[in-house]
């Protein structure tokens, strides 16, 4: 990225002030995100239904080969906030008082400009060498195949030495961090607003920086949930999905504040 886009990234973020954040502010982001679930429920059990079935798929093609399996379901977190934009739209159709549909949550992929798409793929890259990562990190240092279930908690989350799972567990946070600060409120704010990609993860970094303690809260609910869908043979993925993707739009109108920016926009 050129300096001069960089500027630009910057005085786009700055356009957008953060506002006072609560610890606890993130349980009510999932009481409001499980009221506009409930408020349009198709969209989001069919989100939930996409994603629960793409789980299952995953499972039944690398239950043999779960060295790779566990990397693939941890990369696909970090592409999450893309998959539920539609579900952001929903959201703020209900917040408008207008009645969305299902068109609602598809018709957001036609945006002209493609930033969703193009920030689409910057996530598939850091989720896809993710999962190359962790594959080569395990397969490294782990002596054998390692192709069950057992297998994994044997000789990696188990292994008397070697800190294997401690290594990859430290290295996945590496990368996951910053992900997520780049992506906690940055697609509904690119839904929303005319703002540029950097931009839009500039300002996601404020938030972050800002409200370091309270995010870390967001972040557990969202692992913490998402680990609970997966335990439930992906079943729970049907109804957490879209819960917390509406949720994560009210993470955005909570804290970022366009007001000075909307009336230049206008």
């Amino acid at each position: 990225m050129s300096i001069h886009l960089a500027e630009k990234a910057l005085i786009e973020s700055r356009s957008y002030r953060v506002r006072a954040l609560p610890l606890l502010q993130p349980l009510a982001w999932l009481g409001r995100g499980w009221r506009d679930f409930m408020r349009c429920p198709l969209p989001g059990l069919l989100h939930g239904l996409a994603v629960s079935l793409f789980g299952a798929l995953l499972v039944a093609a690398g239950w043999r080969h779960f060295w790779l399996l566990i990397g693939a379901f941890t990369g696909f977190l970090l592409i999450a906030p893309l998959l539920v934009t539609g579900l952001y739209a929903i959201s703020r159709d209900l917040e408008r008082g207008l009645s969305p549909t299902l068109h609602t949550a598809m018709s957001c992929w036609a945006l002209r400009d493609g930033r969703l798409v193009v920030f689409g793929i910057l996530l598939a890259f850091a989720g896809t060498g993710w999962v190359l990562t962790s594959a080569l990190l395990v397969t490294g240092l782990v002596p054998r195949h390692l192709d069950t279930l057992e297998d994994f908690l044997r000789y990696v989350v188990l292994a008397p030495e070697g800190l294997v799972f401690e290594s990859w567990l430290a290295l996945g946070a590496l990368l996951a961090a910053p992900v997520f600060a780049s992506t906690v409120v940055a697609m509904p704010l690119l839904l929303d607003r005319p703002i540029g990609v950097m931009g839009a993860v500039f300002t996601s970094w404020k938030v972050i920086l800002e409200h370091p303690a309270a995010m870390a809260f967001w972040a557990a609910l969202l692992m913490g949930l998402t680990a609970l869908g997966m335990a439930t043979a992906m079943l729970g993925l049907i109804v957490i999905v879209p819960w917390l993707g509406h949720a994560s739009w009210h993470v955005y109108r909570d804290v970022v504040d366009g007001s000075a920016r909307a009336g230049r926009d206008g």
